[in-house]
C-alpha cells in the first residue's frame, strides 16, 4: 500500500471515529483517544486523548476508565492525581476489568491515592490473577512468598508463580528456579531449577543467564561446559549484570575455557566493582597487591580491599588487616590490623582466624592472651589452616612480607 493510501486510510479511520465519538459512542471515544495517544492518522496529543477518555469513562466504559486512571497515575495529558487514578481504577475494577484490578492492587500496595493495605492489594491481585493475568499472578505469588497481606505460604507462592511462568512471565520463571533451588514449597530439584533458568535466560533475563552460566561453570546439575558458561556470562555481562561480569573476569584471568587475557579481565573486574560487587573489588585488590596485569601498587590494593571490606567481604577484611600490620600501602597500624582481621575471623575466615590468634600470641594490636591465641588457632585448624600451612604459604610469598609472623593474605 502506498504512503498516500495509508494516509488516506488513516484519515478515514479518524473521521469515522470522530463523527461517532461526537454522537456520544463511548467505544468510538475510546478508540479516538487511542489514535491521539499513538499519533495514528493524527498528530499525537495526550491532552486530547485524555479528554476523549474522560468522555468514554464517564459513560461507564471500563477500558477507558482504566486507561484514564493510568494517565492520572503517570501525569500524561492531565495533572498527576493518585486519588483520581484510584477512583477510575476502582470503577473499572468493579466491572471486572482485570488490568484495573491489577492497577488498583498496586495502589493499595504502595499507598498511593488510597490508604496502604497489603490485604486489600492481595484481594485485587487475586481477582485479576483468577482471570489469567500473568502480572497479577506473579504479584500474588510474591505476596504469599513474603507474607504481604496473607500468611507466608511457599506452596501457594509456587502455584501462582507457575501459572504466570507457563504464560512466559520471565520474573516468575526466575522465582520458580530460585524456589526449586532452595526447596521452598517443593522438594529441591536441580533439574527443575535449570529448566526454568533456561526459559528465563532465553527470554533475556540477565540474572537467569548469569546463574545458568554458573551452573555450567561449576558443574551444578549439569556437566561442566566452559563454552556454554562463557556464552551465558557474556550475554548477562552485556546487560551490565555485575555478578556475570565478575565471573567472566575470573575465567579470563585464569584462562579457563578461554585464552588468558588479564587486561580484559581487569576491565570486567572494574565494571563489576563499579556496581559494588565486593568479590570484584577484592580481585582488583589482589591484582594490585601482587602486580598481576598491573604495576604493583599496595596503596591501590588497600583502596580496593577497603571498598570490599566495608561491604563485609571477609577475604578483603583479612588482607586489608595484613596490609596495616605490614605497613604496606598504608601506614602501619596494629590496632587497625587487628580490627579488620577480627571482623574476618568472626565470619569464619580460617586465615583470618589464624592471623588473629597470632596477634593475640604476639600482643600486636590486642592485649597478649595465650588462651585466646589458642582458641583462634584451634578454629583456624578446624578450617584447614595450620602453622605448617601458613609457613608453606609464607615461603611462597616471603618477598611480600616484612618479617616472619606477618599476617597471611588470601589470594
Amino acid at each position: 500500500m502506498s504512503f498516500q493510501n495509508r494516509a488516506r486510510e488513516g484519515d478515514d479511520t479518524y473521521q469515522w471515529y470522530f463523527r461517532a465519538a461526537q454522537r456520544g459512542d463511548p467505544y468510538a471515544q475510546f478508540n479516538l483517544a487511542q489514535l491521539y495517544l499513538r499519533g495514528a492518522g493524527v498528530e499525537r496529543d495526550e491532552v486530547r486523548a485524555a479528554t476523549w477518555l474522560t468522555r468514554a469513562a464517564t459513560r461507564g466504559l471500563a477500558y477507558a476508565q482504566n486507561h484514564l486512571g493510568a494517565m492520572y497515575y503517570s501525569g500524561r495529558g492531565v495533572a498527576p492525581d493518585d486519588v483520581l487514578a484510584a477512583r477510575w481504577f476502582r470503577s473499572a475494577a468493579a466491572q471486572g476489568e482485570r488490568s484495573a484490578q491489577h492497577n488498583l492492587g498496586l495502589l493499595y500496595r504502595k499507598g498511593r491515592g488510597v490508604r496502604q493495605s497489603h490485604k486489600a492489594a492481595i484481594g485485587w491481585f487475586y481477582r485479576a490473577a483468577e482471570q489469567g493475568m500473568a502480572r497479577a499472578q506473579a504479584l500474588l505469588g510474591e505476596c504469599y512468598l513474603n507474607g504481604h497481606g496473607a500468611n507466608v505460604s511457599h506452596p501457594l507462592a509456587m502455584a501462582w508463580f507457575r501459572k504466570a511462568a507457563v504464560q512466559g512471565h520471565v520474573h516468575s520463571q526466575v522465582q520458580l528456579a530460585h524456589m526449586y533451588g532452595r526447596g521452598q514449597g517443593v522438594a529441591p530439584s536441580l533439574a527443575q531449577e535449570l529448566y526454568w533458568l533456561r526459559h528465563a535466560a532465553a527470554a533475556g533475563d540477565a540474572l537467569a543467564q548469569c546463574r545458568l552460566g554458573a551452573a555450567y561453570a561449576d558443574g551444578r546439575g549439569v556437566g561442566i561446559d566452559l563454552p556454554y558458561a562463557l556464552h551465558w556470562f557474556e550475554r548477562a555481562a552485556r546487560q551490565g549484570e555485575g555478578e556475570a561480569e565478575y565471573r567472566l573476569a575470573r575465567m579470563l584471568a585464569a584462562g579457563r575455557g578461554v585464552r588468558r587475557d588479564l587486561a580484559l579481565a581487569r576491565e570486567y573486574y572494574l565494571r563489576a566493582a563499579g556496581q559494588g560487587v565486593p568479590k570484584a573489588q577484592f580481585a582488583l585488590g589482589v591484582m594490585h597487591a601482587r602486580g598481576v596485569g598491573v604495576e604493583r601498587d599496595p596503596a591501590s590494593a588497600a583502596a580496593w580491599y577497603r571498598r570490599a571490606a566495608q561491604q563485609g567481604d571477609a577475604s578483603a577484611q583479612n588482607n586489608l588487616g595484613a596490609l596495616y600490620a605490614r605497613g604496606d600501602g598504608v601506614g602501619r597500624d596494629d590496632v587497625l590490623a587487628a580490627h579488620w582481621i577480627e571482623l574476618a575471623a568472626r565470619q569464619g575466615h580460617a586465615l583470618a582466624q589464624y592471623n588473629f590468634g597470632a596477634m593475640y600470641a604476639a600482643g600486636r594490636g590486642v592485649e597478649r592472651d595465650p588462651v585466646r591465641a589458642c582458641m583462634w588457632g584451634w578454629l583456624a585448624a578446624r578450617g584447614g589452616v595450620t602453622r605448617q600451612t601458613w609457613l608453606r604459604a609464607y615461603a611462597r610469598h616471603k618477598a611480600e612480607h616484612a618479617a616472619c609472623g606477618a599476617p597471611l593474605t588470601h589470594q
